[in-house]
């Protein structure tokens, strides 16, 4: 459900991108997620946080999501999935 979420000024998903960090489910169903951002002054942050936590509480089983905004470790371009490179280029 990740890949399905993308920050409006980048053609890739924060997934493919490197921005989650962690994903840890309870047996009781809600999830945690860290995440970052590719810079951390983002202007759609607060559309982004909403949209990932909305789907991954839209999955099975999920009963609630808080998704964490970090910083550490600081994002860069050697996070991205090779698929993510070749879409932006840097393959």
């Amino acid at each position: 459900m990740l890949k399905t979420v993308y920050d409006p000024e980048i053609p890739v998903n924060v997934y493919d991108l490197g921005m989650i960090y962690k994903i840890d489910v309870q047996d009781d169903g809600n999830a945690e997620l860290d995440m970052t951002f590719t810079a951390p002054n983002c202007p759609a942050a607060d559309f982004i946080l909403e949209d990932v936590r909305t789907k991954v509480e839209s999955v099975d089983g999920i009963s609630a999501c808080t998704v964490n905004l970090v910083f550490e470790p600081a994002w860069d371009q050697s996070m991205m999935s090779e698929e993510a490179r070749v879409e932006l280029g840097f393959d």
